[in-house]
């Protein structure tokens, strides 16, 4: 690990984003680190395992964990991630609860902030997203209700689509995480392998155009990449489906549906690498994947959670 001039009298840290599914955990990460490091769907569950954000700020470096949401598991993936969400926040130096005041079933938000594994000395910071979508006196109820369930360090209202309010939390971030050399270098901005990432490229752009038809359970594997004398890359994916019919679903009209997807995902692909992609799909039915021990070692989840 190397540093070209690092700073005297650093600060670093991680802090874990914690909070149901779809309440902005990967969209609020994207804007404080400035760049698109996880991915964003409206599908419920779209984060499966622990994704760092990494951003430098005056002369301290935040580490960003953002979390699978908690939601009530029902299978062996669900208890994992629900699971790795949970406990992140002991990990962690700052831990940012992330809260949708809109959300229909209120309760669960009081029952995650019951459920999360917090250090004693750690600070806990409860953050209210959308707030542009929700009217003042709503907002003032659900901030009493979320204060009296947890003595939170700070506050803030924020809107991650907007980019509203995200100066003041990382005003607060930048102050409070503990003095010490940085963990990365500079110019990193995630730890997640470049495979995996342009795995998890191909995997939004399906839940862009099949949310509604196809479950969340599918994977998306990068099988071969391939690097030319030209800088150009040429790499193989598998779309994992657990049936048939999914794979039909994928595949659409004369394979017009997997074609669309697989477009952006290249294009999106080869804007991260600063190279000319070019990205063969293929789509499998492997009816048991979700089983497969080694699936959850590469997406760091706990088999046996």
């Amino acid at each position: 690990m190397t540093f070209s001039n690092p700073p005297q009298n650093t600060r670093s840290g991680f802090v874990s984003i914690v909070g149901l599914t779809n309440v902005g955990k990967s969209t609020l990460m994207n804007a404080l680190v400035g760049s698109k490091i996880s991915i964003v769907s409206h599908k419920v569950q779209t984060t499966r395992q622990r994704v760092l954000g990494i951003c430098v700020r005056e002369k301290t470096q935040i580490v960003f964990v953002d979390t699978p949401g908690y939601f009530k598991p029902q299978k062996r993936l669900d208890r994992a991630m629900v699971s790795s969400a949970l406990t992140a926040p002991k990990d962690g130096d700052i831990t940012v609860v992330l809260v949708d005041p809109l959300a229909s079933h209120f309760e669960h938000h009081l029952e995650l902030i019951e459920r999360i594994s917090f250090r004693a000395d750690q600070p806990v910071v409860l953050v209210i997203n959308k707030i542009d979508l929700v009217s003042k006196p709503d907002l003032l109820e659900k901030i009493d209700a979320f204060t009296k369930a947890h003595n939170f360090t700070e506050v803030f209202l924020i809107s991650a689509l907007r980019k509203e309010g995200l100066e003041g939390l990382m005003n607060y971030v930048t102050k409070a995480l503990p003095e010490g050399a940085w963990l990365y270098p500079e110019d990193q901005m995630t730890d997640m392998p470049v495979r995996l990432l342009a795995a998890e490229m191909t995997r939004e752009k399906i839940y862009k155009y099949l949310h509604q038809e196809l479950p969340y359970a599918v994977h998306v594997e990068t099988e071969q990449w391939e690097r030319f004398e030209n800088g150009d890359v040429k790499i193989s994916q598998i779309i994992h489906v657990a049936r048939d019919s999914q794979k039909g679903i994928v595949l659409g009209k004369g394979g017009q549906q997997v074609k669309k997807i697989g477009e952006e995902a290249r294009h999106e692909i080869a804007e991260m690498l600063g190279q000319k992609v070019h990205l063969k799909i293929h789509v499998r039915v492997t009816k048991n994947w979700a089983d497969n021990k080694e699936n959850f070692e590469v997406m760091g989840l706990d088999f046996n959670a």
